[in-house]
């Protein structure tokens, strides 16, 4: 309903910001927090670039900013007061693995009680948690077809990293409760793929930070695994569908637009979209044994590692289906995040990408 007010919790990240943007469009007061309120004005500056590269005249300079930090208490209760709506986006998501898996899995999962309390002991009517496809498709399935959300990854699984535990711990400590403490507190949760589409600035998702990565030619191969893609709008979007839909309540949802593509078809999609701006972009493959012989050296390479031999299908129909949830392409999400990494000369000079 127009001017209730919501708490977005990390407004300076990817999907934060564009669900920021999102909201003031529908009419929501927006609340926001950082870890530091020095801060305040890069989430201002965001939202208002977000606003203007969508072409909407939305009140940017409302967005109350508070601080609160996932590892501590203070500043929480302040933060969800009188707020009709959590989303809660705040996560880690490091381009490197830790040396420690702890230093993921307890801001994750302790952040999300902490901000389930809060809300919870405020009245606060449903939260909306951003979890991963990590906490649904990295242990083998036991059926045939996509994974959905019915499928869970099993934190027991060898070899899965530590981001993928983490997620898959945060937000099962999340479901436990909402059962055992939550009273009227109602949880979704949305469960996106590698998130791409457009950035409104240098905080860029890991899958787009990827991507610069290639397009600037700090990586020479192009690494044998797969990916599945949403766009970050749709993600945005899919958190305010299941923040207000009767039905979302008690649900989680997994956000996907289409099947898995290979880097190979990454890669031949963004060659033929930015043309000469994509001159740095790798052409040679390099194979599994390779990856698997550098991951003993590159702890970055672990990641990719991980991804060997494993392509992850999974079933939007759920959110489709129950919310009416509509995504763009893989095509969509992939080349307008590339246009904008070329927009803020993150990539190719000063040029421009080709229609």
């Amino acid at each position: 309903m127009s001017g209730e007010r919501v708490l977005v919790t990390g407004g300076t990240g990817f999907i934060g910001s564009h669900a920021i943007v999102q909201l003031l469009a529908a009419g929501y007061r927006v609340r926001t927090t950082v870890r530091n309120l020095s801060r305040a004005d890069d989430v201002r500056a965001l939202a208002a670039a977000g606003a203007a590269s969508s072409g909407l005249k939305i009140p940017t300079e409302t967005v109350e900013v508070v601080a609160a930090d996932l590892l501590s208490d203070e500043g929480w209760a302040d933060a969800v007061a009188d707020c009709r709506f959590v989303l809660h986006v705040a996560s880690p998501f490091p381009v490197d693995q830790p040396k420690d898996e702890n230093e993921l899995i307890i801001p994750a999962r302790e952040g999300a009680l902490r901000v389930l309390r809060a809300a919870r002991d405020a009245g606060v009517a449903r939260v909306v948690l951003t979890s991963s496809f990590a906490a649904v498709g990295y242990s083998p399935k036991t059926h045939d077809g996509d994974y959905t959300e019915a499928d869970w990854t099993d934190p027991a699984t060898p070899g899965i990293t530590a981001y993928v535990k983490s997620k898959t711990l945060a937000e099962r400590a999340a479901w436990d409760f909402i059962q055992k403490e939550g009273g009227s507190l109602e949880l979704s949760v949305v469960n996106p793929v590698g998130v791409f589409g457009p950035a409104w600035g240098t905080d860029l998702s890991t899958s787009v930070e990827l991507m610069r990565a290639m397009l600037s030619g700090a990586v020479p191969v192009i690494p044998p695994i797969s990916t599945s893609i949403v766009d970050v709008r749709d993600v945005a979007s899919l958190h305010l569908l299941a923040m207000t839909h009767p039905a979302a309540a008690g649900e989680r949802f997994l956000a996907v637009a289409g099947p898995p593509m290979t880097f190979a078809e990454l890669a031949e999609l963004l060659r033929s979209h930015l043309g000469d701006l994509a001159a740095k972009l790798p052409r040679r493959g390099i194979s599994a044994g390779m990856v698997r012989f550098l991951a003993v050296f590159i702890p970055r390479m672990r990641v990719v590692a991980a991804q060997l031999g494993q392509v992850k299908s999974a079933s939007h129909e759920k959110a489709t289906g129950m919310l009416g949830w509509s995504p763009r392409s893989n095509a969509e999400a992939v080349t307008s995040a590339a246009d904008s990494l070329v927009a803020l000369r993150l990539v190719g000079g000063t040029g421009s990408a080709t229609p």
